[in-house]
């Protein structure tokens, strides 16, 4: 993750975002910015916005009101430098893995590219995420954490400016989350994307990110948290505790105001820092 001196321009902008339904509003005045290298986790209860806020960044979804701004441009809609990946794979059955990889590179919103030029990015992909070995495997021979690696070579491959994930690890055994997790950072490193990490996991969004920010139940962010903590982070149980324990409250009073609402659980999918 990017931490050199100086501070970089940031690449995403969300200013004052809002989507309203005629009976509920589900987001309300939302600011918030992404750097490059720099990676952000959004937490909340369920159905607090945080995937809607997502789709709205990938121009899948427009806002009721206010704007997203991916280096400067105003989004009006899905951009080629702007890779979403979602909890499951979405991997299709009847392509091989480097076939999966590759798909989407020759959709027309993306730049157009030499037979040469995916292959190449496809290796680069693959190499990324640790799958050359497994360049020709089908889909049913994957293992769950096999089949996300394609799937963020299948984001990679398109080398995207900003990444957006939506709980991407949420379906894998600890081991394999936990791998998965490094291999998140080691990417963020590598590619520099701004990346907008969607999680349920405290523990998860403490071991990754560079800030967390917390949307409340009414769809307002309610807490922005900059995750100051050298690595190993896992070997700094006091400081981690005591920004879990700021997540909590700020997740506790905003439920006080929404008893309907489902809360995120206290006790995370994972052992609290065990892994990463």
């Amino acid at each position: 993750m990017s931490h050199a001196t100086g501070t970089p321009a940031s690449r995403v902008e969300l200013r004052e975002i809002g989507l309203s339904y005629a009976d509920r509003h589900v987001l309300h005045a939302v600011d918030l910015s992404v750097r490059p290298g720099e990676l952000v986790s959004i937490l909340g209860p369920s159905g607090s916005g945080k995937s809607t806020l997502l789709r709205i960044i990938a121009g899948l979804q427009k806002p009721t009101s206010g704007r997203v701004l991916v280096d400067g441009e105003a989004v009006g809609g899905p951009r080629p430098d702007v890779a979403l990946a979602f909890q499951d794979p979405c991997l299709l059955p009847w392509l091989s893995v480097d076939r999966n990889v590759a798909f989407g590179l020759g959709f027309a919103r993306q730049p157009h590219l030499t037979r040469a030029a995916r292959r190449e990015r496809v290796n680069a992909a693959l190499a990324e995420v640790g799958l050359e070995h497994a360049r020709h495997y089908a889909p049913r021979q994957l293992s769950g954490g096999m089949a996300q690696r394609v799937a963020l070579a299948r984001c990679l491959a398109r080398q995207p400016r900003t990444l957006l994930l939506d709980e991407p690890f949420g379906a894998l055994d600890e081991l394999t989350r936990a791998d998965m997790q490094r291999l998140l950072l080691q990417v963020v490193r590598d590619t520099g994307a701004a990346t907008v990490l969607v999680t349920h996991d405290i523990d998860e969004a403490l071991l990754v990110s560079d800030r967390i920010v917390v949307l409340g139940s009414r769809g307002t962010l309610i807490l922005h948290l900059a995750v100051d903590v050298a690595a190993p982070r896992e070997a700094h149980v006091p400081a981690l505790g005591a920004l879990r324990i700021q997540i909590l409250q700020a997740l506790h009073d905003s439920m006080s105001t929404a008893p309907n609402a489902s809360p995120i659980s206290p006790v995370s999918n994972t052992q609290p820092f065990a892994h990463a």
